[in-house]
């Protein structure tokens, strides 16, 4: 027997963002000087984020721009290859060409420009191996600017814009932890203040009833969920659950359970040591095969393909 199931999360938006946790691949200090301009390449399955400590830059992406200055944060959610520069007319070289001197295997220092005004920038490309962390950021625009702005927000940053000015010793680890900190109060701060947040799989975790069932696959996905269970769980009738969660939500319960269980699937596969077998058994699924022929129909390929994907910024 599967036994009882614990209540559900009162804040199932808070709860996601709880799981926003980071599998740094690339942080950078950049001393610059203008004029001077960066090229950040396509890094698929990552988010990009610099935060401005001093002086300023434009950001490109796509056909947008966007000036940013001290105390501003930006994010490019889905891995998108981007441009900043001190001016419109400076040259954009591949950052990954550039000399950095590395002070570790994620940590690096770039002084990159010419003699004119100061620009103080921590970067870095980070990628959120929990699926509930991973959908969430799929679900964000190209860009999110954040202009100055809460008092919490500030103050880490005040902290950062210390410890970038003046490294001490431990000072990457301090870096590296606070812009951390940043993305995630970045996320939040978008979150909290822009409308598009307020509807599809934001809203309905947002919603009373729908988000502690979404809270509740999230936390349980190997239990053998029907409609009726999960309407019961929220104290709702069948039909009604049913309506709302796929009007809410944009597909019905069944379905993003399944689509859940995969999404869980596909980062096990590729950053755990586990097997087809466990996968299968941890997932609710009464056989290996069962599982290996939703997974494949599901994703496009076998899971015993699935391998992680090589460190761009590996050495």
């Amino acid at each position: 027997m599967e036994g009882p199931i614990p209540p559900a999360p009162v804040d199932p938006l808070g709860e996601a963002l709880h799981l926003l946790r980071m599998d740094g691949a690339f942080y950078c200090r950049s001393e610059l000087r203008a004029p001077w301009g960066l090229r950040l390449p396509p890094l698929d399955g990552h988010l990009w984020f610099h935060v401005v400590t001093l002086g300023g830059f434009r950001l490109e992406s796509g056909e947008t721009g966007q000036m940013l200055g001290p105390g501003e944060v930006a994010l490019v959610p889905h891995g998108r290859g981007h441009a900043l520069r001190s001016d419109p007319q400076a040259a954009t070289p591949d950052i990954l060409s550039l000399d950095r001197e590395r002070l570790s295997d994620r940590y690096e220092v770039l002084r990159h420009g010419g003699d004119g005004q100061p620009t103080l920038l921590i970067c870095g490309a980070v990628r959120f191996a929990h699926p509930v962390a991973a959908t969430l950021v799929r679900l964000l625009p190209d860009v999110v600017y954040l202009p100055v702005g809460t008092e919490r927000l500030q103050t880490t940053l005040s902290i950062l814009a210390a410890e970038a000015r003046a490294p001490r010793v431990g000072g990457e680890a301090v870096l590296t932890r606070l812009a951390d900190i940043i993305v995630i109060q970045a996320i939040r701060a978008w979150i909290e203040g822009d409308p598009a947040a307020e509807v599809g799989w934001f809203g309905a975790l947002r919603d009373p009833q729908i988000g502690r069932a979404i809270a509740l696959i999230h936390r349980y996905p190997g239990r053998d969920w029907t409609v009726a269970s999960l309407a019961r769980e929220i104290k709702m009738s069948r039909s009604s659950f049913a309506a709302r969660f796929t009007g809410l939500v944009g597909e019905p319960a069944m379905a993003y359970l399944t689509r859940w269980r995969m999404q869980i699937a596909m980062a096990a596969l590729r950053d755990e040591p586990t097997t087809v077998a466990q996968l299968a058994d941890r997932l609710g699924y009464h056989s290996e095969a069962a599982f290996a022929r939703r997974f494949k129909r599901q994703t496009g390929v076998p899971p015993g393909s699935v391998r992680r994907p090589p460190d761009p910024f590996a050495s």
